[in-house]
């Protein structure tokens, strides 16, 4: 009985002492990422946005704002912005997956914020409508996106970018952080359901082919209406003047 209880106690003990050492195993790894983030942060950040990234007459406050929202921004070449004047655009990014998740972690760090959603809550495929996503971005994005998520013209001359090529992961970003002109889409707004619904959607339309070689936006017979109307005018009026110099 007593080698028992001794087998018992020594058994309890080691899986605590173990887990004791994973945790901070754990813990040293995540101060390691949040230190490398935070000297991003002072090299490439601060000037805009503050030491202690609370903020200046030209940059935001990041204080609060969320790993998602670096992530989106960061990962997406939108910041560092090379000119302030302008509205951030999608190119290239500056930092590698690494060095963003660090900065993520550094800003996640000052303050509760959104999250970069998992892969198991980005399975659009799986919990996802494509009905129900197209229902869902006519009613709360394409007004800035178009109907066919091409992007659109802004107030102040800004744009909403086309939705079209963006990674899943910063579709949602974006809907849960609202960078710039966008709105922020809470789950009591859109759902994650929904808001997979929307991606679905997206990435739906995406794949679709352009059965007449050019897509000209997929904004339908519009464009192809004004294309056609262009070119017929045009040839009237090349024959008009044809006819008229042979007249004389």
């Amino acid at each position: 009985m007593f080698l028992i209880l001794a087998l018992l106690a020594i058994g309890t003990t080691f899986s605590v002492a173990s887990e004791t050492t994973n945790n901070s195993d754990l813990a040293l790894a995540r101060s390691t990422v949040i230190e490398e983030g935070k000297q991003l942060f002072l090299k490439g950040c601060s000037s805009c946005h503050g030491l202690n990234a609370e903020g200046g007459a030209i940059a935001p406050s990041l204080i609060g704002v969320g790993a998602a929202s670096v992530d989106f921004q960061v990962a997406t070449g939108r910041m560092p912005m090379a000119d302030m004047s302008t509205q951030a655009m999608r190119k290239e990014p500056v930092y590698t997956p690494d060095e963003v998740a660090a900065l993520a972690a550094y800003v996640a760090s000052l303050a509760p914020g959104p999250e970069i959603p998992g892969d198991e809550l980005l399975n659009y495929e799986r919990d996802g409508s494509i009905a129900e996503g197209g229902e869902l971005f006519r009613n709360n994005c394409a007004m800035c996106h178009n109907f066919a998520g091409q992007g659109g013209a802004l107030t102040q001359g800004k744009y909403a970018p086309t939705v079209m090529g963006v990674e899943p992961v910063h579709i949602y970003e974006a809907m849960i952080t609202g960078p710039q002109s966008m709105p922020v889409f809470s789950d009591k707004t859109l759902t994650p359901e929904e808001k997979l619904s929307i991606i679905k959607w997206i990435k739906s339309a995406e794949a679709e082919p352009a059965l007449g070689g050019a897509s000209l936006g997929r904004v339908g017979p519009v464009t192809e209406g004004l294309l056609v109307w262009t070119l017929g005018i045009g040839m009237l009026i090349g024959v008009a003047v044809w006819l008229a110099m042979k007249a004389r």
